[in-house]
C-alpha cells in the first residue's frame, strides 16, 4: 500500500515493538486451544458476538450476531455452531468463509466488560440434526456457520472502561442518535421512497422475519 496520506508510519514489525513492547508472559500464555468448562459458561451466557472474516484476497468484513443467551451450540471442546438468522441475504461472512476459512469471534455479555475472544476455522453446514437444536419459535435455521476451535483467550476491559459502553448515564439521548433510515436512503440513493416508509419496512421486517 502506497501511503499519500500521512507523513509518519510504520512497515517494520521492529519498530512497532520498540515502541510498544513486547507482550508479558501471562498474555502469551493465557491462549488456550480448546473450548474449555470457562469458555462454555461464557458462551451459554452470552447473547452477542461479533464475527470476523475475509475472502481469499483479504477483503475483511465484520458481522454482529445476536439471539437468546446461549444462542450459539457448543457441540464439545473442538466446535461450536452459530445460526444463520434470516437476513438481507448479502451473506457477506458465508460468502467469505467459503473462499477462506478463517474466521474471528468476540464474545460479549451485557455487563461484563471482558469478552471472550475464538480464532479458527468455519465451514458452513446444513446438518439438520444440529440446526434442529438451534431452532426458534419452531423455525430452524437453513445454515449454520461451524467453527473448529484454534485459540481462545479472555480479553481484558480496558476498551470498555475507557469508552464507559455498559454505563447508561453516559449513553447519548435517543433524539440524538443517527437515523437507519436517512443512512439507508442516503447510501442506497432512495429517491422515490420517504425515510417513514423506510421505517416502517424495519419495523415489519422486526416483527416478521427474526427468524
Amino acid at each position: 500500500m502506497i501511503n499519500k496520506r500521512f507523513e509518519k508510519h510504520i512497515i517494520e514489525e521492529e519498530e512497532v515493538r520498540e515502541l510498544i513492547g513486547k507482550p508479558s508472559e501471562r498474555a502469551v500464555n493465557k491462549v488456550i486451544t480448546k473450548l474449555d468448562d470457562h469458555c462454555k459458561q461464557f458462551i451459554s451466557l452470552s447473547p452477542f458476538l461479533m464475527m470476523a472474516t475475509s475472502n481469499a484476497n483479504g477483503k475483511c468484513d465484520n458481522s454482529p450476531r445476536g439471539d437468546a443467551p446461549g444462542f450459539v451450540h457448543v457441540i464439545d471442546e473442538e466446535w461450536l455452531v452459530i445460526p444463520e438468522r434470516p437476513g438481507n441475504k448479502r451473506l457477506d461472512s458465508i460468502m467469505n468463509i467459503l473462499s477462506n476459512p478463517q474466521i474471528g469471534l468476540v464474545f460479549l455479555i451485557p455487563g461484563l466488560e471482558e469478552t471472550l475472544r475464538i480464532n479458527g476455522q468455519a465451514m458452513i453446514i446444513k446438518d439438520e440434526k444440529i440446526l434442529e437444536k438451534m431452532s426458534v419459535n419452531g423455525k430452524k435455521p437453513l445454515l449454520g456457520i461451524a467453527v473448529e476451535v484454534e485459540e481462545c483467550f479472555i480479553h481484558c476491559a480496558k476498551a470498555f472502561k475507557r469508552s464507559n459502553l455498559w454505563d447508561v448515564e453516559t449513553w447519548p439521548s435517543k433524539e440524538s442518535l443517527p437515523r437507519a433510515a436517512s443512512i439507508l436512503k442516503a447510501h442506497a440513493n432512495l429517491r422515490g421512497i420517504s425515510e417513514e416508509k423506510i421505517e416502517e419496512d424495519f419495523k415489519e421486517s422486526y416483527r416478521k422475519r427474526l427468524y
